[in-house]
């Protein structure tokens, strides 16, 4: 079985406050007599589900086509969380084995969220969890919410743990109906350079 984690791209799609918004321009119509239909789009590389590059936060840092795609492809945890706004903690996840775990994907109520509501509040990472995991042998983490760190986040203390501990990360998965379990997850970036992110089409297959 497939789940389709991807949240859909439309013109209506929530975006991060002050981001672009995805517009599609027709520049051919089959219906006006062209021999095909052609578009042209314009989206911000953290339009939906996307990947962080990280060149997102430092000046040096990959664009999406140097990023590690095998952390993007392979098995993968999805694990539920009740906190709905502030900084998961490793104490959050004191009564889950994660031992095993290389990429984990956490789900909180954000999922149940539609494509065009802008998630108030959020859970993010931190530091210490970063840390945790990363001890453990996690390469991936992705989320439901908008960002690894708080919104009003100047700093980006999460995201630059990240890059420190060579881990990568997927923000704005959907993960509604997903039950927690093990999954083998495809969340391939484009091949972009000189960009600071890109959108994915990510989905989770149940395993043998």
């Amino acid at each position: 079985m497939i789940y389709d984690i991807t949240r859909t791209v439309t013109s209506s799609l929530a975006v991060w406050p002050g981001d672009s918004h995805f517009s599609l321009q027709q520049m051919l119509s089959v219906t006006k007599g062209d021999a095909v239909n052609l578009t042209t789009l314009t989206l911000s590389a953290h339009t939906g589900t996307h990947i962080d590059a990280y060149y997102h936060y430092t000046a040096d840092g990959d664009h999406p086509a140097t990023m590690p795609l095998d952390a993007y492809v392979g098995k993968a945890r999805v694990v539920s969380v009740d906190k709905r706004d502030g900084a998961l903690m490793p104490a959050d996840f004191s009564n889950r084995d994660l031992s095993d775990v290389e990429r984990l994907l956490i789900r909180s109520y954000v999922s149940s969220l539609p494509d065009d509501q802008w998630a108030e509040e959020f859970p993010y990472l931190s530091v210490e969890l970063i840390e945790w995991l990363s001890g453990l042998g996690v390469r991936l983490i992705g989320l439901d919410s908008p960002s690894v760190d708080a919104l009003n986040s100047k700093d980006l203390p999460c995201h630059h743990a990240l890059k420190r501990h060579k881990m990568v990360n997927i923000e704005t998965l959907m993960l509604h109906n997903v039950p927690d379990n093990d999954y083998e997850l495809i969340a391939l970036p484009l091949k972009l350079d000189h960009a600071c992110g890109s959108p994915i089409r990510a989905i989770l297959k149940t395993l043998d």
